[in-house]
């Protein structure tokens, strides 16, 4: 829905808005993303755990921004 997918990377959860594999409902594990909080080459983590971390907070304002832009 928005252009930005979640993604558990480095011990937190994180928001990128690179593309993910063709058919992937997430980034699997070990796949080097950039996101929303400018850190670049953050790698995947895509076990149950890894969902369970606690969420960047500068990638949850800049997702929460995106969002509520395009929600109008």
């Amino acid at each position: 829905m928005y252009q930005f997918h979640w993604v558990p990377a480095n011990s937190s959860r994180h928001a990128s808005t690179d593309r993910r594999p063709d058919g992937a409902l997430a980034y699997p594990t070990g796949t080097a993303v950039t996101t929303l909080c400018g850190k670049t080459d953050q790698v995947a983590d895509n076990s149950e755990l890894a969902w369970l971390w606690s969420t960047c907070p500068e990638c949850y304002e800049a997702a929460l921004r995106m969002a509520r832009a395009a929600d109008g």
